[in-house]
């Protein structure tokens, strides 16, 4: 999902959560227009769990914004992309093509809302495991319940939703059984505010997010380990 570098904030209208009939969304921006979006308030709750786990030599997609937060004991920042278009990559390639990336370098890889905008999922899971080093961890989240990303859908495409099942059968393929872990997050009014666009502001309290109900999978967080050889 592409995430502007600079979100403009915009209160000018409060919400009454009165008007159930409407069939158009307050925000399309997924609440960034808003303020913080409910689905990244889930990662980084995900990822502030797993922050003993980032360090060493760490991956992101596109920047280090979640390294640079979260990490604990970072040797090296590795950025991935998959043109030269992006002057911060160091490394270029294509997560469906392990022939396109270095292999047993990384020690956490950082994968947020990625997996989605992959049609070829399995190899994009397969490119990740190929680029960790033994031991290393795959840090990932995936949307369950979510609108289409359509700056995504027109550029490369918006392909899956996953749930928790359907994550953890995928990536157990790879990483093998013993070696994934699974956590949902969202409930049912956390769902019906991210779909209206709503931000974690415009709650009245963000601990409302917290309940955790398994029929309502906003966002899915993945830690797979690749097993030590």
């Amino acid at each position: 999902m592409y995430i502007p570098n600079k979100i403009k904030k915009i209160f000018s209208k409060p919400v009454t959560f009165e008007d159930s009939l409407r069939i158009k969304p307050i925000s399309s921006q997924f609440g960034f227009d808003r303020g913080t979006p409910i689905d990244r308030y889930y990662i980084e709750k995900f990822l502030q769990k797993h922050a003993p786990q980032i360090k060493g030599n760490v991956l992101e997609i596109s920047e280090s914004t979640y390294s640079i937060k979260f990490g604990n004991q970072i040797t090296s920042f590795e950025i991935l992309h998959f043109d030269d278009s992006n002057r911060k990559a160091t490394i270029i390639g294509d997560l469906t093509d392990t022939t396109t990336l270095p292999e047993n370098k990384i020690d956490c890889f950082i994968c947020t809302q990625t997996f989605n905008f992959i049609y070829e999922v399995r190899k994009a899971i397969a490119g990740s495991y190929h680029l960790l080093k033994s031991g290393g961890v795959l840090l990932a989240t995936v949307s369950g319940l979510s609108q289409i990303s359509r700056y995504d859908m027109d550029r490369w495409g918006d392909y899956w939703r996953f749930t928790d099942i359907s994550a953890k059968r995928l990536f157990e393929e790879c990483f093998g059984n013993a070696n994934v872990e699974i956590e949902t997050f969202g409930n049912v009014l956390a769902a019906k505010a991210f779909l209206d666009g709503l931000a974690v502001e415009d709650l009245p309290e963000s601990t409302l997010l917290d309940a955790v109900d398994k029929d309502y999978q906003i966002t899915i967080g993945i830690k797979a380990v690749k097993k030590v050889i």
